[in-house]
């Protein structure tokens, strides 16, 4: 059976991409989607970018990391102060009053967002020089707790952050094409580092860590490098975040955001970027389809009261089942090809035209 060939899966690609964008600009115009499911549209890219900064410690380098919740508050509060307005940033500081130099602090959309990122990296610099010479466990305990101390670290400042209060009226820049388009840069940059000879020692790393520094592979140097490019794609997923939601606060940004997170990836593929976004979709999209079994639905012939939290017990039922049957995720640690789709096509219908062979055969 004979694959694809390149200039085939070059069209289907071209084909594909030109649908996404139609779809992208009809929902935006409102006319594919409405607000509400254009916010789950949105939600799902945000979601993908926070799983792919994490893959990359995770999955592509081997680290255990579950620093993401930190990292995504630092970025969603730099790019908020940075694009919330004078006027309404010091209408929100009524504990305390703003520190005058982040009152007067205004920066496009793009530009706050980077700097999100920026910020989220310098602080991963100083994370990562103790705690990516730990291993396994230990690694993602001492991550996950110096994501505990930037939450608390934020809560305290509240002449900057305004404290557990948080910060309100940010303005909705990050429509459907903002979340969209940052969502396919990550990605397309991420497929391009993974061809690059970074990208091949990161996996070396994460397959034998003594056999790549026996290659002279410097392990720290390598790790760093990757522990500060996830953190920076993970200040810009919550950079977008506090856009998309409008309001946010350090509860926000728990360790249980973390774990939802890494649920993600686990679901998609540890090393997959395929597995990442579609993780991120799923997890998306059946949180908000499964809604209606919180207030009481018919089964049958009975009617199932209003229990609060059902929703969550059958979305995490079926997320068992899938893990049980796809231990190592729905695309473990392969990504998307054409072939993928065509083989099994390919294969039925050589199926269904091989009996009708057999038969033409017998009556002659």
């Amino acid at each position: 059976m004979k694959d694809l060939s390149k200039n085939a899966s070059r069209i289907l690609t071209a084909v594909a991409l030109a649908g996404f964008a139609v779809f992208l600009w009809l929902a935006y115009k409102g006319i594919a989607l409405g607000p509400y499911e254009a916010r789950i549209v949105r939600l799902s890219g945000i979601y993908a970018i926070a799983a792919l900064s994490m893959n990359l410690i995770n999955g592509f380098t081997g680290q255990f990391s579950l620093g993401q919740a930190g990292f995504m508050a630092l970025g969603a509060y730099t790019t908020s102060l940075l694009v919330i307005p004078p006027e309404a940033k010091e209408s929100l500081y009524w504990v305390e009053p703003i520190n005058p130099f982040v009152r007067n602090l205004q920066a496009p959309f793009l530009v706050a967002l980077i700097a999100g990122g920026l910020m989220a990296s310098f602080f991963a610099f100083f994370i990562g020089f103790p705690v990516l010479r730990l291993k396994g466990d230990y690694l993602a305990i001492a991550t996950l707790g110096f994501s505990e101390i930037i939450r608390i670290f934020i809560t305290n400042l509240i002449p900057i952050t305004n404290g557990p209060v948080g910060l309100k009226n940010i303005p909705s820049t990050a429509n459907i094409l903002w979340t969209s388009l940052s969502c396919a840069a990550i990605v397309v940059l991420l497929l391009r580092l993974m061809k690059t000879s970074y990208g091949r020692t990161f996996k070396a790393i994460r397959d034998d860590e003594v056999a790549a520094e026996a290659m002279g592979i410097s392990l720290f140097k390598h790790k760093l490098m990757s522990f500060l490019l996830s953190a920076f794609i993970a200040g810009i997923s919550g950079g977008l975040l506090a856009s998309v939601v409008g309001a946010i606060t350090p509860a926000y940004f728990r360790f249980t955001l973390a774990y939802e997170i890494l649920l993600i990836v686990v679901l998609g593929g540890q090393g997959s970027i395929t597995g990442s976004v579609v993780g991120a979709i799923i997890l998306s999209v059946s949180k908000e389809w499964l809604r209606f079994l919180d207030s009481g639905f018919n089964l049958l012939f009975f009617r199932v009261p209003e229990i609060a939290g059902l929703r969550m017990l059958v979305f995490s039922l079926l997320l068992m089942a899938i893990i049980l049957f796809y231990r190592r995720g729905l695309f473990g640690s392969r990504e998307f090809s054409w072939n993928s789709i065509y083989r099994p096509i390919a294969f039925l219908i050589n199926k269904i035209r091989k009996p009708k062979k057999e038969a033409g055969d017998d009556s002659a």
